[in-house]
């Protein structure tokens, strides 16, 4: 088995283990998460790491609720309890640290440094956000990564989970709301495809600009709305074919694609939204593909999370995500 590089990038010396804790069970085969995770550091096995991405700069600057940045503590201690399915191993990369507005663009080149270098050491990065700025930085970690392996023109399929596009203009500020706007100009200025499926969008939440833009850029699309039992084969026919057209895939869930009864812990919850029930077969569909290369969960808000559902949900949504038997 691949092993990790002596990349500085790769570790955190600073991870904090102690929100891996809960209950031990004496009979066989009856591991959880806290039992299993370790700490990564260089020379290990590849496996998943989880990097948390301490950052809600942007939205504050989408004029969004603030508390995001507490997130990768919440996800980890929700991660915790839960029942131990993998055989591969799962490491703890540490967290990125924003540290106020003005910190937003160099906390996405940190996190893109530390992504490049997972990916480089042949790990699966999974980001515990965070607002969805995390996708600019996310992303960037591995445009840096597919350059660095020559390939020209990589057709990377960006599947978000989101009531929003986050497609607004970035030329005045970047934020929350930007990040897939910004990685179609970076696509555009390096000759790459742009490929975006933004499955789960409120047509209440975003302007008409912003479906014009995303018609402007062939953005697969399928409303909230759409989402329903009898509806759901048909969605996930649609993202396999695009899935079909790209090399590489990277998934990013903004967890305010859920209903707020099931996510109330979040940026900006959502009147409506995609149940967790109708989520799970896309997120299986991307697993299952075999070229998933990144992922990432944003927006989780825990001063705002109502008994833990929104910390349970993205934890659950990673549990599936990264079962391997």
């Amino acid at each position: 088995m691949a092993k990790a590089s002596t990349d500085p990038h790769l570790a955190d010396p600073a991870i904090d283990m102690s929100l891996w804790a809960g209950r031990e069970d004496s009979e066989p085969d009856s591991l959880r998460w806290h039992q299993a995770i370790t700490p990564l550091k260089r020379g290990v096995n590849t496996g998943i790491a989880l990097l948390g991405f301490a950052c809600d700069a942007g939205v504050a600057r989408n004029q969004g609720r603030i508390g995001a940045a507490e997130g990768p503590r919440a996800i980890r201690r929700a991660l915790a309890p839960l029942a131990w399915h993998r055989t591969a191993p799962v490491f703890d990369a540490g967290d990125v640290n924003c540290h106020g507005n003005d910190d937003l663009e160099a906390a996405q080149q940190r996190l893109a440094e530390r992504v490049a270098a997972l990916l480089s050491a042949s790990h699966l990065p999974l980001i515990l956000g965070g607002g969805h700025e995390v996708a600019f930085g996310s992303w960037s970690g591995l445009a840096r990564h597919l350059q660095a392996q020559a390939e020209a023109r990589p057709r990377v399929g960006i599947i978000n989970l989101d009531a929003h596009f986050d497609l607004r203009d970035p030329g005045r500020t970047v934020s929350s709301g930007t990040p897939f706007a910004q990685i179609a100009a970076e696509c555009d200025r390096r000759g790459w495809p742009f490929r975006y499926a933004c499955l789960g969008v409120s047509r209440a939440s975003n302007t008409r600009a912003l479906f014009a833009r995303a018609r402007e850029l062939g953005v697969l699309v399928r409303e909230d709305r759409e989402f329903t039992a009898q509806h759901l084969d048909a969605i996930v026919r649609d993202l396999q074919r695009f899935m079909a057209h790209c090399d590489h895939l990277y998934l990013t869930v903004d967890l305010d694609v859920l209903p707020a009864a099931e996510a109330p812990g979040v940026s900006a919850p959502a009147a409506r939204g995609v149940s967790l029930a109708l989520l799970e077969p896309l997120i299986e569909a991307v697993r299952d593909s075999g070229k998933l290369r990144l992922a990432d969960i944003a927006e989780l808000n825990p001063g705002f999370d109502i008994d833990g559902r929104t910390a349970r949900a993205a934890a659950r949504l990673i549990h599936q995500l990264t079962l391997d038997s």
